[in-house]
């Protein structure tokens, strides 16, 4: 089957829109394609408004997230493969979904599996889940 998250990621921006609320997402700016501005990257991720009155051009299509957008005054179009949008949700109260991998997307800790949190045997170890984590700035 195809991925879920370009349909995902559409439905909760559009409902976060219908509820008078700004839509956000936080991207893994280490995934292959990804175009954001990356003095505005920390921990490897960026947090980005894409509501309309912040960005022209929303087109999210079922590969990629892209539009155009100024970053300190500075026009840019940015381009986000829809496997690097680790999360969804609205500014005001939080509300959204974060995105776990899918069969067939990038490991996010690399192709070695060390900080997976299972054992060679498949149980879960004292070793760190690997998944990213979510924080929300305000």
């Amino acid at each position: 089957m195809t991925s879920s998250r370009p349909y995902l990621v559409r439905a909760f921006n559009e409902w976060i829109l219908e509820n008078d609320c700004t839509p956000y997402i936080v991207v893994d700016a280490g995934v292959q394609g990804v175009q954001v501005p990356t003095e505005h990257v920390a921990n490897g991720q960026i947090v980005l408004n894409i509501s309309p009155g912040a960005v022209r051009g929303l087109v999210i299509g079922n590969g990629a997230l892209e539009f155009s957008a100024r970053f300190g005054g500075v026009p840019m179009q940015v381009f986000i493969p829809l496997q690097a949008v680790m999360a969804v949700y609205a500014k005001e109260n939080g509300e959204g979904m974060v995105f776990g991998s899918e069969p067939g997307s990038p490991d996010p800790e690399g192709p070695d599996g060390d900080t997976t949190g299972t054992g060679d045997d498949g149980q879960s170890g004292d070793r760190p889940s690997g998944r990213p984590t979510l924080k929300v700035v305000k």
